[in-house]
């Protein structure tokens, strides 16, 4: 077969690619989708190149931009964010219910007033600015509720999306207080959730016959990963710079500020007091790897490695530090990375040993 014949997402050797190369590669076969779910046109970056100069080389970057963006993709690993999140959010209303006068009531924690000028933003709305009684913010409490257990097991998935969407949002912007970590990450996985086909498969509206026989991959799909694709590596990358203003990071010291704090750490792990090259070790290790995480998790050969860092580093703060929520939200973002095609071949070995 040859280069300009070859299938989309197909390396030299035939084999199937899950990343979309830069125009830095010459020779590269871009496709450009016909449309979801359909095949496009294969051209090769030589001959767009080729004699064309700066023209040819910004062509590339083009094509490329287009094939990143809009080539359609698996929903598999977008249906896997999903039940995480819906869970995640579920839990967060269940927290909320606990004293939820106290969280979004016109007499709790903040004042309608003192909210409006801690945002100082005329857009940040919030439907609990509407509800005065407490029977009323019970409601739109449960409602939240009720639209991110839908999410997670994918009943009426696109409306359970949307519904969950504009509660979390609501919430944030009445209680900007209580705005953490957490809440950060799972903002930014319940938009793409919002825009991509999550309960393609992995859902109820599948088992129950609302949605076609069968999934096909979608350029919207593509679209709703690469946005948390993206916005993870954005997160992380400055996360890292950030942390390059602390002198403890640069001593190595740092993460031994958290584990001497008592009243902040779940887990015990002052027994790092005798080994301060392991301290060192672990708190510049965990820097590089923020730092370089837009580099090394996009290339095949570097990208498990950026992932099981990101795994361990997640389940370290989760089980030393108390923050459980937010570390196994950022670990749902991180497998966004990974290609439908391995959750395939997991469950397939799962069910075998079952």
């Amino acid at each position: 077969m040859s280069r300009r014949h070859r299938p989309p997402h197909t390396d030299r050797a035939g084999r199937q690619s899950d990343i979309i190369p830069g125009p830095w590669a010459g020779g590269t076969a871009v496709s450009t989708p016909s449309g979801e779910g359909g095949s496009g046109a294969v051209a090769t970056r030589d001959d767009e190149a080729s004699g064309q100069g700066g023209a040819g080389w910004c062509v590339s970057w083009a094509n490329a931009w287009r094939s990143f963006w809009f080539t359609p993709a698996d929903p598999l690993p977008l249906a896997v964010v999903r039940i995480i999140a819906g869970t995640m959010l579920a839990w967060s209303c269940c927290v909320w219910l606990m004293d939820v006068d106290a969280f979004f009531g016109p007499s709790g924690w903040l004042r309608d007033g003192d909210v409006w000028r801690m945002n100082d933003q005329p857009w940040q709305w919030s439907w609990f600015f509407a509800a005065r009684s407490p029977t009323a913010i019970r409601v739109l409490t449960l409602i939240t509720l009720v639209a991110g257990v839908c999410l997670a097991v994918g009943l009426a998935t696109p409306v359970a999306a949307a519904v969950s969407l504009v509660g979390f949002i609501s919430a944030a912007n009445r209680t900007p207080l209580t705005v953490f970590g957490f809440d950060d990450a799972l903002g930014m996985l319940l938009i793409p959730l919002a825009v991509g086909p999550s309960g393609a498969v992995l859902s109820l509206d599948r088992r129950l016959g609302l949605l076609p026989a069968a999934a096909t991959p979608s350029v919207a799909a593509n679209i709703a990963l690469r946005l948390i694709q993206v916005h993870l590596c954005i997160v992380y990358f400055f996360s890292g710079i950030a942390k390059l203003l602390g002198v403890s990071w640069w001593e190595g010291t740092a993460l031994w500020g958290a584990a001497a704090n008592s009243r902040y750490r779940t887990l015990d792990i002052t027994w790092l007091a005798r080994h301060p090259l392991l301290v060192n070790a672990l708190t510049l290790g965990t820097l590089f790897w923020e730092v370089s995480y837009p580099a090394l998790v996009w290339p095949r050969l570097t990208r498990r490695l950026a992932i099981a860092m990101a795994i361990l580093v997640h389940a370290g703060i989760g089980a030393a530090m108390g923050m459980k929520e937010f570390a196994i939200t950022m670990i749902a973002a991180n497998l966004a990375f990974v290609p439908a095609d391995n959750w395939r071949a997991l469950w397939t070995r799962l069910r075998s040993r079952g």
